[in-house]
């Protein structure tokens, strides 16, 4: 089942059958142990309506509400050779490859609800960055008891030159208005997401594909439960929290994003987050 956050309001897919959700607040809707069987229990109680589909062309929001978005870094192989020939220069590339083998994963906080850029919206390259690219990740939602509830594609924008020049400057690299989109929607499985999931990351200039890839997330080192645990190890969250969980798909070094560039990242059963670089 999916979820859909619109202007309009609440919309729940199953079965390619769309139903009106009635609730109105989306931080206490979501923020639920038994999610799935709660949405299961609305596709026997209320009516389907078509024309919601339409919804989901020109009001889709971001799937977030007062959740806080957080990130864990270096998780797939090829994020750690990267993050690793970016900071060679600064002596920091040992620090990667270190902690590709530690206990302790890397996880650092990403974006607040308001720096998350909507399906269709806008994301951002900083100005006083030279190398930019995004990062194609697949996003868990935990409920405030840390269980993983749902799933939606995200995109966690880095500036690598900054990240490279000294490892401290992450949160500066990570961290800013638009660095951060989410959705298309919330997908609620009723058991946890297949270990052969892909993620694709495709990359349109003037409507002329620059970059094309998919990795599958049976590549990734940890395991979910091992981050969410660290994560929620001295952490609370009220309303639930976002984890994006590392890339796995990185552009080549000559390769930087423009402005104007279409970014799309699409998951199996979660659909295609398309956003601008602005």
């Amino acid at each position: 089942m999916r979820l859909y956050k619109t202007r309009l309001g609440i919309v729940l897919e199953a079965n390619e059958q769309y139903y009106p959700i009635e609730a109105t607040d989306w931080d206490q809707l979501i923020n639920q142990d038994n999610l799935h069987e709660v949405l299961q229990t609305i596709t026997t109680s209320v009516s389907s309506s078509p024309e919601l589909h339409h919804w989901l062309h020109t009001d889709l929001l971001a799937p977030i509400g007062r959740q806080e978005v957080w990130a864990a870094g270096v998780t797939y192989l090829r994020s750690r050779d990267a993050r690793m020939e970016e900071s060679q220069d600064a002596g920091g590339g040992s620090f990667y490859d270190r902690v590709y083998d530690a206990e302790r994963p890397e996880i650092f906080f990403k974006a607040t609800p308001e720096r998350v850029a909507d399906p269709l919206g806008t994301v951002r390259i900083r100005k006083d960055s030279h190398w930019n690219v995004p990062e194609p990740e697949l996003t868990l939602f935990m409920t405030s008891s840390g269980k993983i509830v749902a799933y939606t594609c995200g995109n966690d924008m880095s500036s690598r030159d900054i990240e490279g020049e000294n490892p401290l400057y992450l949160p500066q690299a990570k961290s800013y208005d638009g660095s951060a989109a989410l959705g298309p929607c919330l997908y609620v499985p009723g058991t946890p997401i297949d270990p052969h999931t892909h993620i694709r990351l495709e990359i349109h200039r003037n409507r002329e594909s620059v970059y094309d890839n998919k990795i599958s997330i049976s590549q990734m080192k940890r395991q979910h439960t091992e981050l969410v645990s660290f994560l929620f190890r001295e952490c609370s969250f009220a309303y639930g929290c976002f984890l994006m969980t590392g890339t796995g798909i990185v552009p080549p070094d000559d390769f930087t994003l423009q402005r104007g560039d279409e970014v799309q990242i699409t998951i199996d059963g979660i659909g295609t987050l398309v956003n601008t670089v602005g």
